[in-house]
């Protein structure tokens, strides 16, 4: 146990590799209860909600969910955030723990007209259930469909016996739903979880876990990968930023950097040689320093040793060589193609 943004947090409980075996050829169950769940309501929501995010909540039908980000005036990242759409004038945002009160505090700043800015984050828990198991663990907790929920929907009912929002996201590469609820449920619902995976191979999973699979996936994580130094051009987040649907907040700063183009750009790497790329070390180019690896680590599945790193768009194409300084030596790294891993999409 660690402690995390304020919270008691479980690294692992079987161990890392174990779990992140178990969420790649069954399912996990990760408690992210820690994470922030901020409410945009009232009549001006929608277009709210529309400017203070990058990708476009236009384009989301009531019961439909999108990944975007909070951006700054100058595009970077004040959050990468998960936006519902619970109705026309109500929209829930799933934040990241650590920016919970910052995320509040410039949402509600930068809100105008006729809408309320919520912190709902003590009103939730949640609970990720990850991996090729995942549908056929939850379903006889729920009267809720699980089979015809599309990727990046959602839908309100019983689970359990507990009323949820029930999502299908996934932060690991796999297939797998989120379950929002009320806390004071949240235990007895865990154990009903793992009773029902338990002829599956369900495991409990901890931090260590979701961070290699969201890295074997290039998932960004938020203090590594992006920040508020980092625009989504960067951060090969392109496809969050629809610049075409009309102003929001850092709009300008990302159509220029479009068109100027990124000094910078977030690619994956494996090691050539020997040796582990851990998240800070030195990142070097033909012997000159070219920055700092961002996440690194052993990938479990692909059993590699992988990292992200920024590199100048020049050198960012698959192939390129470069070193990752260990215990002040340098090691040979390449860049390859991301993500990493790739599961096969089941047909639906």
């Amino acid at each position: 146990m660690i402690d995390f943004a304020g919270w008691e947090m479980p690294v692992q409980y079987a161990g890392p590799i174990q779990e992140h075996l178990a969420v790649r050829t069954a399912a996990g169950v990760f408690d992210v209860s820690h994470m922030g769940e901020i409410e945009i309501r009232g009549p001006a929501a929608e277009e709210n909600t529309q400017r203070l995010t990058s990708n476009d909540v236009r384009r989301l039908a009531v019961g439909q969910c999108q990944y975007s980000a909070v951006t700054t005036p100058r595009g970077t990242f004040v959050d990468d955030v998960l936006v519902y759409c619970l109705a026309r004038d109500h929209f829930l945002l799933c934040v990241n723990a650590s920016n919970r009160e910052k995320d509040h505090r410039w949402l509600e700043s930068e809100a105008r007209g006729d809408v309320e800015v919520l912190d709902r984050s003590d009103e939730y828990a949640q609970f990720a259930v990850q991996g090729p198991r995942a549908e056929e663990i939850l379903q006889p907790l729920t009267p809720l469909p699980l089979a015809g929920m599309k990727s990046y929907w959602f839908a309100v009912g019983s689970l359990a016996g507990a009323e949820a929002i029930v999502s299908r996201t996934g932060y690991t590469g796999e297939d797998g739903f989120e379950i929002y609820l009320d806390p004071r449920r949240a235990s007895e619902v865990w154990d009903r979880i793992l009773e029902s995976g338990q002829a599956f191979g369900i495991q409990p999973a901890g931090l260590a876990a979701r961070n290699t699979l969201r890295l074997e996936a290039k998932l960004a994580l938020y203090g590594h990968d992006i920040d508020e130094t980092t625009t989504p051009l960067e951060a090969d987040l392109a496809w969050i930023c629809k610049l075409d649907k009309g102003e929001f907040i850092g709009r300008e700063a990302l159509v220029a950097q479009r068109e100027h183009g990124v000094q910078r750009r977030l690619v994956g790497f494996e090691m050539v040689e020997r040796g582990i790329a851990r998240d800070g070390y030195p990142v070097s180019l033909d012997g000159r320093p070219a920055g700092a690896v961002t996440s690194g680590s052993p990938a479990p599945f692909l059993k590699k040793n992988i990292g992200l790193a920024y590199l100048p768009p020049s050198r960012a194409e698959a192939g390129t060589e470069l070193a990752v300084t260990i215990r002040g030596e340098p090691v040979r790294a390449r860049v390859v193609p991301t993500p990493f891993y790739r599961r096969a999409k089941a047909s639906r």
